[in-house]
């Protein structure tokens, strides 16, 4: 088959783009062709992947998409193929990633006027429409069952045109054999003492993951606890931004940014506790992640993959609307905790009972059948 994904930009250590990869990995591995249209690639593009890259510019990020989405339409129409991929929202697509969040959900409450009149809201809104309104042909590979909800709340979409998808870590995240060599080599690089607690951020968006939440639970954790604590955060983001805002709780010596890594399997296995107090997540690969290594869990509910954390009784969940002194009193609450092993074990337990490697081979499959569907239509 010929297939063409669409992704408006390609950086390494994004989830989408670990997804997106790996789903592209696994469709050539079947035999298919696989073209990449992007507007943008940064790294290195690993050898026999054939991606074009569009280049934009506009005034605006929503301009820009909007423009690439255009250009997209106009090559389709000169090009052969069995099925458009789209790993964000735009015209023209046979099957769509849902990746990213409800835009009219998240917006409708929040600053919306301003919206309309930049242009943005009308933008995202006209493609999501493309995709989830009853008419169109799209079909949609779920990963969020809370985001499906509201994209049919918002938009009436067929529920028979969504497939929700499982997790889909990968197999160095659970937990090896060598797991207590790997926390003692780790922790050992980083200067921590046996007593010493380490929290562990994971994320790029530091602001959309709540690394100023996080700092500030810290902050106001009892006295003789805080001072055991150190908390790393691996991604990027801004750091200069949140490395002030630890400065002012006075933690710069156990506030952490180390930026993007290739080695997170190794931190999962060397802290003792996730923090994940985000404001905003589809799912939250991460907390599968870290579930699966044995590392305790702090999450917000508002997270797609919460539920999990909550079914395996790994951890504890910050309601929402959400509330700072919720996740002071959670944070605290699990790091004086006897049940601390108890989750970790949980957590391990749950991952291996349940699915949560499938997402890219079953989105492989759905996407393999719509384009022999599409064939013969």
């Amino acid at each position: 088959m010929n297939l063409i994904f669409c992704l408006y930009e390609y950086f390494p250590y994004g989830g989408l783009q670990r997804d997106f990869l790996k789903i592209t990995d696994i469709a050539m591995e079947r035999g298919h062709s696989v073209k990449i249209l992007t507007m943008g690639w940064h790294g290195e593009i690993p050898a026999g992947l054939d991606v074009k890259i569009l280049p934009h510019s506009a005034i605006s990020n929503h301009r820009r998409c909007l423009k690439f989405a255009r250009t997209v339409v106009n090559l389709l129409s000169e090009m052969s193929y069995d099925a458009v991929v789209g790993f964000n929202k735009m015209q023209g697509l046979d099957v769509y990633y849902a990746a990213d969040s409800c835009y009219q959900a998240r917006t409708r409450n929040l600053g919306a006027l301003a919206s309309f009149i930049m242009g943005r809201y009308s933008t995202y809104v006209g493609f999501e429409k493309a995709i989830f309104s009853p008419d169109s042909k799209t079909e949609i590979l779920s990963i969020s069952p809370q985001e499906q909800r509201k994209f049919i709340e918002c938009y009436g979409t067929p529920e028979e045109r969504f497939h929700l998808l499982p997790p889909g870590i990968y197999e160095d995240r659970f937990r090896p054999v060598n797991a207590a060599e790997v926390r003692s080599r780790i922790r050992s690089e980083l200067g921590l003492l046996d007593d010493q607690l380490m929290l562990l951020m994971v994320g790029s968006a530091f602001h959309t993951k709540g690394v100023d939440r996080a700092i500030c639970a810290v902050a106001r954790l009892p006295e003789a606890l805080r001072k055991r604590v150190k908390l790393y955060v691996l991604g990027r983001g801004k750091i200069e931004l949140f490395s002030k805002i630890a400065e002012k709780k006075n933690l710069v010596e156990q506030v952490n940014f180390l930026g993007g890594r290739e080695d997170v399997p190794d931190f999962l296995l060397a802290a003792d506790l996730l923090v994940h107090p985000a404001r905003t997540e589809n799912t939250g690969t991460v907390l599968i992640e870290a579930m699966a290594a044995g590392l305790p869990v702090v999450v917000t509910e508002n997270c797609g993959y919460a539920f999990h954390v909550q079914e395996a009784a790994s951890g504890r969940i910050v309601p929402m609307p959400f509330e700072q002194k919720a996740l002071d009193s959670a944070l605290a609450e699990v790091l004086s905790s006897s049940d601390l092993s108890r989750f970790g074990e949980n957590g391990v337990k749950y991952t291996a009972s349940v699915d949560v490697t499938g997402l890219h081979e079953k989105a492989v499959d759905i996407i393999e059948d719509v384009a022999r569907r599409r064939s013969h239509s």
